[in-house]
Protein backbone atom coordinates (compact mmCIF):
# COMPACT_ATOMS: atom_id res chain seq x y z
CA UNK A 1 0.00 0.00 0.00
CA UNK A 2 0.73 3.72 -0.84
CA UNK A 3 2.10 5.89 1.85
CA UNK A 4 2.01 9.55 1.14
CA UNK A 5 3.63 12.58 2.88
CA UNK A 6 1.54 15.75 2.99
CA UNK A 7 4.21 18.76 3.59
CA UNK A 8 2.29 22.25 4.78
CA UNK A 9 -1.08 21.51 6.17
CA UNK A 10 -3.25 24.29 5.29
CA UNK A 11 -7.03 24.05 4.37
CA UNK A 12 -6.10 22.18 1.48
CA UNK A 13 -2.93 20.28 2.86
CA UNK A 14 -4.96 18.97 6.17
CA UNK A 15 -7.80 18.02 3.58
CA UNK A 16 -5.70 15.89 1.31
CA UNK A 17 -4.40 14.53 4.53
CA UNK A 18 -7.18 13.45 6.53
CA UNK A 19 -8.91 12.04 3.23
CA UNK A 20 -6.12 10.10 2.01
CA UNK A 21 -5.77 8.79 6.39
CA UNK A 22 -9.67 7.98 6.05
CA UNK A 23 -9.20 5.70 3.17
CA UNK A 24 -6.62 3.42 4.45
CA UNK A 25 -3.57 4.67 3.68
CA UNK A 26 -0.37 6.03 5.72
CA UNK A 27 0.04 9.58 6.01
CA UNK A 28 2.72 11.71 7.65
CA UNK A 29 1.77 15.29 7.96
CA UNK A 30 4.44 17.72 8.47
CA UNK A 31 4.08 21.50 9.21
CA UNK A 32 5.62 24.10 10.47
CA UNK A 33 2.87 25.35 12.94
CA UNK A 34 2.77 23.70 16.25
CA UNK A 35 -0.75 24.09 16.41
CA UNK A 36 -1.85 22.66 13.19
CA UNK A 37 0.35 19.43 13.73
CA UNK A 38 -1.39 19.15 16.92
CA UNK A 39 -4.92 19.68 15.52
CA UNK A 40 -3.83 17.14 13.23
CA UNK A 41 -2.51 14.07 15.46
CA UNK A 42 -5.47 12.43 15.75
CA UNK A 43 -6.56 12.75 12.41
CA UNK A 44 -3.64 11.13 10.56
CA UNK A 45 -1.10 8.00 11.00
CA UNK A 46 1.83 10.64 12.39
CA UNK A 47 1.98 14.63 12.43
CA UNK A 48 5.35 16.11 12.77
CA UNK A 49 6.47 19.65 13.46
CA UNK A 50 9.37 20.63 10.92
CA UNK A 51 11.12 23.20 9.48
CA UNK A 52 10.27 21.98 5.65
CA UNK A 53 13.15 24.17 3.99
CA UNK A 54 15.20 21.93 6.38
CA UNK A 55 16.61 18.99 3.94
CA UNK A 56 17.98 17.53 7.66
CA UNK A 57 14.72 18.04 9.62
CA UNK A 58 13.01 15.85 6.67
CA UNK A 59 15.69 13.18 6.39
CA UNK A 60 15.55 12.63 9.49
CA UNK A 61 11.42 11.99 9.14
CA UNK A 62 11.94 9.16 6.83
CA UNK A 63 10.80 11.12 3.77
CA UNK A 64 12.87 9.02 1.26
CA UNK A 65 10.72 5.82 2.49
CA UNK A 66 6.96 7.28 1.52
CA UNK A 67 5.61 7.04 -2.15
CA UNK A 68 4.37 9.95 -3.17
CA UNK A 69 5.08 13.87 -1.48
CA UNK A 70 2.59 16.18 -1.47
CA UNK A 71 3.74 19.72 -1.53
CA UNK A 72 0.63 22.19 -0.21
CA UNK A 73 2.81 24.94 1.02
CA UNK A 74 0.52 28.16 0.95
CA UNK A 75 1.86 31.56 0.35
CA UNK A 76 5.51 31.07 0.59
CA UNK A 77 6.76 29.93 -2.75
CA UNK A 78 10.30 29.89 -1.42
CA UNK A 79 9.29 26.76 1.33
CA UNK A 80 7.41 25.44 -1.46
CA UNK A 81 10.25 25.36 -3.77
CA UNK A 82 13.16 24.68 -1.34
CA UNK A 83 10.40 21.23 -0.09
CA UNK A 84 9.77 19.87 -3.38
CA UNK A 85 13.79 20.15 -4.60
CA UNK A 86 14.60 18.38 -1.18
CA UNK A 87 11.69 15.43 -1.09
CA UNK A 88 12.66 14.66 -4.65
CA UNK A 89 16.33 15.00 -4.24
CA UNK A 90 15.86 12.23 -1.01
CA UNK A 91 13.87 9.87 -3.45
CA UNK A 92 9.94 10.19 -3.31
CA UNK A 93 9.33 8.65 -6.20
CA UNK A 94 6.03 10.91 -6.98
CA UNK A 95 5.74 14.71 -6.17
CA UNK A 96 2.82 16.67 -6.35
CA UNK A 97 3.04 20.11 -5.59
CA UNK A 98 0.32 22.97 -5.28
CA UNK A 99 1.30 26.34 -7.11
CA UNK A 100 0.14 29.76 -6.64
CA UNK A 101 0.92 31.48 -10.13
CA UNK A 102 1.92 29.79 -13.83
CA UNK A 103 5.38 31.05 -13.43
CA UNK A 104 5.66 29.05 -9.25
CA UNK A 105 4.35 26.66 -11.57
CA UNK A 106 6.78 26.63 -14.06
CA UNK A 107 9.51 26.24 -11.08
CA UNK A 108 8.27 23.24 -9.32
CA UNK A 109 8.12 21.69 -12.71
CA UNK A 110 11.70 22.46 -13.67
CA UNK A 111 12.82 21.04 -10.16
CA UNK A 112 11.00 18.08 -10.64
CA UNK A 113 7.43 18.07 -9.79
CA UNK A 114 5.64 15.34 -11.91
CA UNK A 115 2.37 16.96 -11.03
CA UNK A 116 1.26 20.97 -10.15
CA UNK A 117 -2.06 21.97 -8.94
CA UNK A 118 -3.76 25.14 -8.66
CA UNK A 119 -6.80 24.16 -5.87
CA UNK A 120 -8.28 27.61 -5.83
CA UNK A 121 -8.14 27.75 -9.98
CA UNK A 122 -9.59 24.55 -10.28
CA UNK A 123 -12.23 25.50 -7.92
CA UNK A 124 -12.66 28.58 -9.21
CA UNK A 125 -13.63 26.88 -12.91
CA UNK A 126 -15.90 25.02 -11.28
CA UNK A 127 -18.10 27.17 -9.92
CA UNK A 128 -18.02 29.12 -13.06
CA UNK A 129 -19.44 26.22 -15.10
CA UNK A 130 -21.69 25.40 -12.56
CA UNK A 131 -22.84 28.86 -12.72
CA UNK A 132 -23.32 28.89 -16.24
CA UNK A 133 -25.71 25.90 -16.43
CA UNK A 134 -27.70 24.27 -13.54
CA UNK A 135 -27.19 20.59 -15.07
CA UNK A 136 -23.53 21.24 -14.73
CA UNK A 137 -22.53 19.13 -11.76
CA UNK A 138 -18.83 19.17 -11.52
CA UNK A 139 -16.11 19.76 -14.29
CA UNK A 140 -12.67 18.84 -14.63
CA UNK A 141 -9.90 20.59 -16.90
CA UNK A 142 -7.65 17.96 -17.98
CA UNK A 143 -5.72 20.19 -19.87
CA UNK A 144 -6.40 23.79 -22.14
CA UNK A 145 -8.51 21.99 -24.96
CA UNK A 146 -10.15 18.73 -23.26
CA UNK A 147 -12.17 18.46 -19.93
CA UNK A 148 -14.54 15.80 -17.86
CA UNK A 149 -17.88 16.98 -17.26
CA UNK A 150 -20.96 15.59 -15.54
CA UNK A 151 -23.73 16.72 -16.63
CA UNK A 152 -27.17 16.01 -15.82
CA UNK A 153 -29.31 14.85 -18.59
CA UNK A 154 -31.31 17.70 -20.73
CA UNK A 155 -34.79 16.94 -21.30
CA UNK A 156 -34.68 16.15 -25.26
CA UNK A 157 -32.02 13.52 -24.29
CA UNK A 158 -34.63 11.47 -22.02
CA UNK A 159 -35.95 8.11 -22.62
CA UNK A 160 -33.59 7.83 -25.39
CA UNK A 161 -30.87 5.44 -26.29
CA UNK A 162 -27.40 6.81 -26.90
CA UNK A 163 -27.63 5.67 -30.41
CA UNK A 164 -30.82 7.02 -30.87
CA UNK A 165 -29.34 10.44 -29.66
CA UNK A 166 -25.62 10.45 -31.56
CA UNK A 167 -23.81 12.60 -29.00
CA UNK A 168 -20.97 12.40 -30.87
CA UNK A 169 -21.77 13.41 -33.71
CA UNK A 170 -24.17 16.58 -32.35
CA UNK A 171 -22.03 17.44 -29.57
CA UNK A 172 -18.80 15.91 -30.63
CA UNK A 173 -18.98 13.96 -26.61
CA UNK A 174 -18.58 10.67 -25.72
CA UNK A 175 -19.93 9.03 -23.40
CA UNK A 176 -18.02 7.65 -20.16
CA UNK A 177 -20.36 6.65 -17.80
CA UNK A 178 -24.22 7.13 -16.47
CA UNK A 179 -25.16 7.75 -12.96
CA UNK A 180 -28.28 6.30 -12.59
CA UNK A 181 -29.65 7.11 -8.70
CA UNK A 182 -27.34 4.77 -6.49
CA UNK A 183 -26.12 2.94 -9.67
CA UNK A 184 -23.13 3.67 -11.81
CA UNK A 185 -23.01 2.06 -15.52
CA UNK A 186 -19.24 2.38 -16.24
CA UNK A 187 -19.27 1.15 -19.75
CA UNK A 188 -22.68 2.03 -21.49
CA UNK A 189 -23.32 0.66 -24.48
CA UNK A 190 -25.55 2.34 -27.56
CA UNK A 191 -28.34 0.88 -26.44
CA UNK A 192 -28.86 2.32 -22.65
CA UNK A 193 -31.49 4.85 -22.47
CA UNK A 194 -30.95 7.90 -20.50
CA UNK A 195 -34.05 8.38 -18.19
CA UNK A 196 -34.99 11.56 -15.91
CA UNK A 197 -32.17 12.53 -13.48
CA UNK A 198 -29.37 10.16 -14.69
CA UNK A 199 -26.26 12.59 -14.94
CA UNK A 200 -23.56 11.55 -17.53
CA UNK A 201 -20.10 11.51 -17.62
CA UNK A 202 -18.42 12.93 -20.44
CA UNK A 203 -15.50 13.83 -22.14
CA UNK A 204 -14.98 16.48 -25.05
CA UNK A 205 -13.17 19.70 -26.24
CA UNK A 206 -13.85 22.24 -24.61
CA UNK A 207 -15.36 24.19 -27.13
CA UNK A 208 -17.64 21.66 -28.35
CA UNK A 209 -18.76 21.43 -24.27
CA UNK A 210 -18.75 25.16 -24.02
CA UNK A 211 -21.52 24.52 -26.60
CA UNK A 212 -23.50 21.58 -24.55
CA UNK A 213 -23.68 23.96 -21.57
CA UNK A 214 -25.24 26.79 -23.13
CA UNK A 215 -27.93 24.44 -24.86
CA UNK A 216 -28.37 23.07 -20.98
CA UNK A 217 -29.28 26.67 -19.07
Amino acid sequence: MKQFVVIGCGRFGSSVAKTLYNQGYDVLAIDSNEEIIQELSNQVTYAAQADVEDEQALKALGIRNFDVAVISIGSNIQASIMATLIVKELGVRTVIAKAQTDVHAKVLTKIGADRVVFPERDMGVRVAHNLVSSNVVDYIELDPDYSIVEITAIKEWENETLKELKLPAKYGINVMAIKQKDNMNISPNADDVIRPGDILIVLGNNQDLAKLERKAE
